[in-house]
């Protein structure tokens, strides 16, 4: 079924055309005059951060996590892991670890601080 033609007439359209202009260049000129009385406020750099750092915690405290490796009938946790790759670099300050782990020929790879490398056997 086809749609029926909306017919407007040439003078409609232009009138339309010319309050949306008007509306237009009215709103510009009350944005305008706004801005210019009112300076932005500007957040510092430690206030971001402490937002970050708020929702960061709330974010990780609604829930626990525990991650096990079971293998050929042994068990490993995440946490024993990378407690085993800090003790087996011998590292002073450790900022960041990466593990992982390679069950189907039984060994952990780490690297620490992204330039200690290292492996040892997961069970």
């Amino acid at each position: 079924m086809p749609r029926p033609k909306k017919t407007a007439t040439k003078a409609a359209v232009t009138a339309e055309k010319e309050i949306i202009a008007d509306t237009v260049s009215e709103n510009v000129a009350e944005t305008a005059t706004a801005a210019e009385k009112k300076p932005a406020a500007k957040k510092t750099a430690s206030a971001k951060k402490e937002t970050i750092k708020k929702d960061t915690v709330s974010k990780k405290s609604d829930f626990e996590s525990k991650v096990v490796i079971q293998a050929n009938g042994s068990e490993s946790s995440a946490d024993d892991l990378v407690k085993k790759a800090v003790e087996a670099a011998d590292v002073k300050t450790v900022k960041r670890v990466d593990v992982y782990v390679r069950p189907e020929i039984n060994k952990v790879y780490y690297v620490i601080n992204g330039d200690v490398l290292g492996e040892f056997d997961l069970f």
